[in-house]
């Protein structure tokens, strides 16, 4: 039985992973101090600013933060219902409209057309003014069964707008499956719509949630927009405190509200990017 000696790095291969580390200290001394160097040169510009003192006491005052907080975050529970109904609906819709703008059966043909018109008037259109045409003018037809409600009428505008979006973000994962894997599929007998379900969408949504997730966000805080309509969400909330005193201070409860919630959703899609990255890397240099 021979005998083995357990494996040690070479004195070189040692020289070498104390140069790395010393490196990656270096690297990080670096970076706190240009970090203490940028954000103290804007902080001291701020604070020693000759109106600091106004904006500290009209946009910075604790104690009214902490008065108009119960009013502003249950504001933002209605942000938070209406992105959670208008997210579904959005999925619904904007996945019907890339599965008709994507067939290429004669029969759908007018309908593909509409898709088309759909998504090229409501992404080319501010939704501010979708908000505004649907909240104001729906009322304004006076049709019986339809609602006047301004919560339903700002989610609709809402969704209207979102669908486009989000069906072209949908179509584009379907256009990026390369057609071999449709050849394939039908090679082993599954039909078109066999096809699109099994082999296709699977793919196409996995590539593309990241985006997704991204337009998640972004309805999130677009969700605001429908106050102008009266709805009482975390904006609104704060405009009628803001109005009563004149201090804006629950503007910046509002956005702060927001923050919370969108800069950890951001970091877990910059995450999933990166996995997703990874994973693409790994595959192709096996």
């Amino acid at each position: 039985m021979s005998n083995t000696t357990p494996w040690s790095p070479s004195a070189r291969e040692r020289e070498r992973e104390i140069y790395r580390k010393n490196l990656q200290a270096r690297k990080r001394v670096i970076a706190l101090i240009s970090t203490v160097l940028v954000l103290g040169t804007f902080s001291a510009i701020l604070l020693t600013s000759p109106g600091w003192d106004s904006v500290k006491a009209t946009f910075f005052d604790l104690d009214y933060g902490k008065e108009v907080f119960p009013t502003v975050i249950r504001g933002l529970v209605v942000n938070i219902q209406l992105t959670l109904i208008g997210g579904v609906a959005i999925g619904i819709i904007a996945l019907a409209l890339a599965l008709l703008k994507t067939t290429k059966s004669p029969a759908l043909t007018p309908f593909r057309f509409i898709a088309t018109a759909y998504i090229d008037i409501f992404r080319g259109a501010p939704l501010i003014l979708i908000i505004l045409l649907v909240g104001f003018g729906v009322p304004a037809l006076r049709i019986q069964g339809l609602t006047n409600n301004v919560i339903v009428l700002g989610t609709i505008a809402v969704v209207l707008t979102y669908s486009a979006y989000v069906a072209e973000v949908i179509r584009s994962g379907i256009l990026s499956v390369h057609q071999s894997q449709r050849a394939a599929a039908r090679s082993l007998g599954l039909t078109s719509r066999q096809t699109m379900r099994y082999v296709v969408l699977p793919q196409a949504i996995r590539r593309v949630i990241p985006p997704l997730l991204n337009d998640f966000v972004s309805l999130l805080k677009d969700t605001g927009l429908v106050s102008i309509l009266g709805v009482t969400d975390a904006v609104r909330a704060a405009q009628i405190n803001a109005s009563r005193t004149f201090n804006y201070t629950p503007y910046v409860v509002a956005a702060i509200l927001f923050l919370l919630i969108t800069i950890p959703l951001t970091r877990f899609i910059d995450r999933q990017i990166r996995l997703g990255s990874e994973k693409q890397n790994s595959e192709g240099l096996a």
